[in-house]
């Protein structure tokens, strides 16, 4: 009989403990947003959402590479998107420019995370469907390739956006509370809509056309340093350009299918 202070379980390296710490990590940023946000300290705050932007998209990869998925590791980073994209963001937009509205601004903040929400589990029904058809044998949809509405990390960039315009260009609001409120709801909304929106998890590139992709990658990232809110404001109208995109070609499709 096994001794009870002797474990029952393989232990684990510490690199494959990496994976969680980063979505930890994540969490902390998040949280820390919303206390730099109430501080009114929020060009700090939206760097902190961003950091945690960065860290969302590092630790599913890292976990896969190091083996090391599991599903607790699976529901830490549900919890954390919610927090960092379904939570902060809206709360920081809110101290920032729509206190004096009170009411109607409020309204905005919970339609906004309630989707958020939504889309997230919506999300996890989706991938553990897809995970058992997966271990059936059965063919995957097009949501390998796609998203079915905006990300919430997207989302949380979108919704934020302005913000980025004001840090670019004003350093003060620059749209009336009302339509910041409109468009808090109205990235919400994109969030649980059924509109495909591309997938950069799945996205191939040719070997002959690696070193422009490099290329454009070292332009991105002087951008960014140099010029990071325009940089960021760019970004997010090029993807509110390919969300437009997978609209039309979501009506298209649908039309084809009719006629």
């Amino acid at each position: 009989m096994r001794p009870p202070s002797e474990k029952t379980g393989a232990d684990l390296a510490l690199i494959q403990l990496l994976p969680n710490a980063l979505t930890i990590t994540a969490i902390c940023a998040g949280l820390s947003a919303i206390r730099f946000g109430v501080q009114g300290n929020y060009v700090l705050a939206v760097q902190l959402i961003l950091l945690a932007c960065v860290l969302d998209g590092l630790d599913g990869r890292l976990a896969r590479l190091l083996r090391s998925s599991s599903p607790m590791g699976a529901e830490l980073d549900s919890l954390a998107d919610f927090l960092n994209f379904g939570v902060a963001p809206p709360l920081i937009l809110y101290f920032w420019a729509l206190q004096d509205m009170r009411s109607a601004a409020w309204i905005s903040v919970l339609v906004y995370a309630v989707c958020c929400v939504v889309r997230l589990a919506r999300f996890n029904v989706n991938d553990k469907a897809e995970a058992a058809k997966a271990k059936n044998g059965d063919a995957v949809g097009e949501s390998g390739s796609f998203f079915t509405g905006i990300p919430s990390p997207a989302g949380a960039l979108l919704v934020l956006l302005p913000m980025t315009l004001s840090f670019a260009f004003h350093n003060r609001p620059i749209l009336p509370d009302w339509m910041i409120c409109l468009h808090m709801v109205l990235i919400g909304f994109l969030m649980i809509s059924r509109i495909p929106t591309w997938s950069f998890k799945t996205t191939k590139v040719s070997r002959r056309h690696v070193k422009y992709l490099l290329v454009g990658v070292a332009i991105f990232a002087a951008a960014l340093a140099t010029y990071a809110w325009t940089t960021l404001v760019v970004l997010c109208l090029a993807y509110i350009g390919m969300v437009i995109w997978g609209l039309l070609r979501a009506r298209k499709t649908s039309l084809t299918k009719r006629n």
